[in-house]
């Protein structure tokens, strides 16, 4: 008798790559929202998948693990994934009370009103604390705007926008100073920190297209022209 040959195994990955929309591999989606939440990893494809399928058999979706993807998408913040995950979910689902708050913490994220965010957040953490890193994520993009648009910012601007004080803030300072190049001045009532220079703070690092064109590429012009 010929021993039965094993199964072949696939990652979530190949799965969705191969049929997305395959209902069989709703579960395997479903768990491995959990594996990103849990690893702290993140694909936006897999779970977009999800959510489509969510859609084909609305009577499978786990409010849970939708709520999962939607506080990863914030987390991915630039990034449209929020608004991309949230139009495929369903209009009555959306009304459900933690959506509704999701939603508005996305709106103040993308407006900059950090502090409202914050305080926002801070009556919600039952809805948050069970996706470890989002805090940090979220200050992360928080010092994304900022740099897009100052070269300094006092302290107490950087505190509210962080949601950091006091002690916690000077080593949260101490760490930027020596890993991503940011420097503290004092200032006349408080200290002043000069974040890290980019294209958009700094203008003048933006690189002109006319400059990048190799001196041999514009010699090999003159002769058609002429």
């Amino acid at each position: 008798m010929e021993s039965e040959q094993p199964a072949e195994s696939y990652t979530v990955e190949e799965l969705v790559a191969v049929n997305p929309y395959n209902p069989d591999i709703l579960s395997d989606l479903e768990g491995f929202v959990n594996d990103q939440v849990s690893n702290q990893t993140y694909n936006l494809d897999a779970n977009l998948s999800l959510l489509r399928l969510y859609q084909f058999e609305p009577e499978r979706l786990s409010v849970q693990i939708v709520s999962r993807i939607l506080i990863k998408a914030l987390m991915a913040m630039p990034g449209p994934d929020f608004s991309l995950c949230l139009f495929l979910i369903p209009e009555q689902v959306q009304m459900e009370e933690q959506f509704k708050t999701l939603i508005v913490l996305s709106h103040y994220l993308e407006t900059a009103r950090f502090r409202q965010f914050w305080d926002e957040a801070s009556k919600n953490r039952s809805i948050l604390d069970v996706v470890p890193g989002f805090e940090q994520a979220i200050q992360m993009y928080a010092i994304h705007v900022l740099s897009l648009t100052y070269q300094k910012v006092p302290r107490p601007v950087l505190a509210e926008a962080i949601n950091i004080e006091g002690l916690a803030l000077d080593k949260f300072l101490e760490y930027h100073v020596a890993n991503s190049g940011w420097v503290i001045e004092k200032g006349a009532h408080s200290h002043i920190i000069v974040l890290s220079r980019n294209e958009f703070n700094h203008p003048e690092l933006k690189k002109n297209t006319a400059e990048t064109v190799p001196f041999e590429h514009v010699t090999r012009i003159f002769p058609v022209l002429s």
